[in-house]
């Protein structure tokens, strides 16, 4: 795969725009589509759908189409669409990737189930658990963390702090690494030096006042 998508990797759904001004209760799936084009256009390398959480659509056909209409979107702007563990989804839709957590699709029943068509990133927390598929091919890369405290997941593993991409790269894990959780634009420079090949954040670009500038600082790092 190439690695420059992971640079500025936007992870976002509606459960991550309530605090918006223009956020309307009755109708989330707009606010979300106005913040995913200014951050396409603003220069985001990668976006995954992870619609999920308690403030998050419940109902499976309103889930498909703001999912297509996001992917609509990245396609406009040459951004890769990545679909959070939603197998049968991903697939429909033909998503340029999938992403799982360790407790979802275990990835050697997900590499054959999409035989190669899409991407397969997988959240990884320990080095034992990067070391577990570090050989094997049908995992693409890895999102490492949470790096910091994080308030957009529910049910977060432990931080583990930058020191956790370093500890990786010097125990010989060679994969492509996103770093993840609770990320602020001036820590970027610090991961990228540890070794991550991009950032994936939530928070620092859906709560940002100026988007554009905020996406242009992490890019910058």
């Amino acid at each position: 795969m190439d690695k420059s998508i992971l640079r500025c990797y936007l992870v976002a759904g509606t459960q991550d725009c309530r605090h918006l001004p223009q956020y309307d209760a009755s109708q989330p799936q707009q606010t979300l589509l106005e913040r995913l084009e200014q951050a396409l256009k603003a220069g985001i390398t990668c976006y995954q759908f992870r619609e999920k959480g308690q403030f998050s659509l419940q109902d499976p056909q309103k889930i498909e189409q703001l999912a297509r209409q996001c992917q609509d979107l990245c396609q406009q702007y040459n951004v890769p669409f990545i679909m959070n563990n939603d197998v049968q989804l991903a697939k429909k839709l033909h998503a340029d990737g999938i992403h799982v957590g360790q407790k979802d699709t275990p990835v050697e029943q997900l590499a054959q189930q999409i035989e190669g068509k899409m991407l397969i990133g997988l959240s990884v927390n320990t080095l034992q658990q990067a070391q577990r598929h570090n050989a094997f091919l049908g995992v693409n890369y890895y999102g490492c963390g949470p790096i910091f405290t994080t308030f957009s997941k529910e049910d977060p593993s432990p931080v583990v702090g930058i020191h956790f991409i370093s500890t990786l790269r010097q125990q010989g894990i060679n994969k492509p690494l996103v770093a993840i959780g609770g990320i602020k634009t001036e820590q970027v420079p610090a991961l990228l030096q540890a070794g991550a090949d991009g950032v994936a954040v939530i928070s620092n670009i859906m709560q940002a006042e100026d988007i554009t500038a905020t996406i242009q600082k992490i890019l910058a790092k």
